[in-house]
Formats: C-alpha cells, structure tokens, sequence
C-alpha cells in the first residue's frame, strides 16, 4: 500500500544520480512523470533553479513538495512506498549502507563516474574532446576505491546482490557507468565480492529497463 500520487522526477536522461531514482521508482512501482533538464545546458538552468537552489538533478516533485539530493529522495520512495524495504533491519547493516551511499558520493562519483566513465566514454562518444590527464587521475584513483568496497561486499552486510537496499541503488549506476570503459572494468573485475555483487544487481529486471541512452543506443 503507498501514500504515493502526483510524483515527478525531474532529470536529465544520462546522469546517474537520475538513473539511482528512475531505477528506485522502478522497483518500488511507484508512477512518476519525467521531466527532462539539462545541467549543463544554460537554458534549463533557470527553470530548474525554481526548484533545485544550485541548478541541478534529480529533483523530485511530490505534488507541492520539492525534494532534491539523491539520498534523500531514494529515502522519501522508501518510506512512501511501504513494504519496499530497502533500509536494513539490522544497525549495523542500516550504518553500512549510510557508510557505502556517502563513499559513492564523495569517493566514487568524481574519479570513477566524472573522470574515467565521462572522458573515456562519455564525450567520445559524443564526438567532444576527453580530458586524458583526468581519465588518468581518475583511473589511477580507482583501487582504492574499489578495495574499500570490495571489502564490504566481501563482509556481506550490504551489496550482497540477495535484496536491494538504497547503497545498491547509488552504487550500481555509478560502476555501471564506469565499467564502460574496457580498462575500468577490469579493475572491478580484479575485485571478487564487489564484481559477484554488482553482476547479480545490475541483472535484476528494474535496472536493465532503466539503463540511460548512452548506455543502450547507437553512437550518435
């Protein structure tokens, strides 16, 4: 049973931050409208200043409530939701997952997703120049960020692939994005616990149908 109606999810179709809660409303059956915004284009800025105060996505509409970052909004689904269960029972697994959502914000976004995912796929494929000494800092940065979770997974309080919390839903799209790249993927898969886990979240039905375009379609 939900409290949900009137939802919208504003954001732009190939960020990740996007896809954590198009992915999140997908397993939770909640309906959402979309609307799309760009960022990075000038001319959305303005419009999505009246809803997000520094200009950028997701934010999520809840008739006239506004809710933007990502935690939050994948918490605000949980809760609307009732029976989605997607916060651990136990402290200690409920504090690894805060733990595993705030690394994949500050460790993992800018190196893995901002630098190798952005310069070593993302803009070639649009045809645009990458920045090769941030693809390089952001490879370079990777083991240890990928040791750090591959011990978690390896502990098996979260990311263990058998449910679905909400360090699943922040992480999943971010490594997705950076195996992308042939060399990041090796990487990961040098990684046992955190390469088990991320195949069996990414093969989960809901994830697959949420994959952004630049994911699924032709090279433009």
């Amino acid at each position: 049973m939900t409290e949900a109606g009137d939802l919208t999810l504003i954001g732009f179709r190939d960020s990740v931050y996007t896809w954590a809660v198009r992915w999140a409303l997908a397993e939770t059956g909640l309906p959402a409208r979309k609307e799309e915004a760009n960022p990075f284009d000038p001319e959305d800025a303005p419009g999505l200043r009246l809803h997000h105060p520094f200009g950028l996505v997701p934010v999520l509409r809840h008739g006239a409530f506004a809710l933007y970052e990502t935690p939050a909004i994948l918490r605000y689904l949980d809760r609307l939701q009732r029976g989605a269960d997607l916060v651990p029972a136990s402290p200690r697994a409920e504090a690894r997952m805060l733990q595993v959502m705030s690394v994949a914000t500050t460790q993992v976004y800018w190196p893995l997703v901002r630098q190798v995912f952005s310069n070593g796929y993302y803009l070639p494929r649009l045809g645009q120049d990458a920045d090769q000494a941030a693809f390089s800092s952001g490879l370079a940065r990777a083991p240890l960020v990928l040791d750090a979770l591959d011990q978690v997974a390896d502990e098996g309080l979260v990311l263990t692939g058998e449910g679905l919390t909400l360090a699943d839903l922040m992480l999943a799209p971010m490594l997705a994005y950076f195996n992308a790249v042939p060399e990041a993927a090796r990487l990961t898969g040098k990684r046992g616990a955190l390469s088990a886990w991320l195949d069996r979240v990414t093969a989960r039905p809901a994830f697959v149908a949420t994959r952004p375009p630049c994911l699924t379609e032709p090279t433009p």
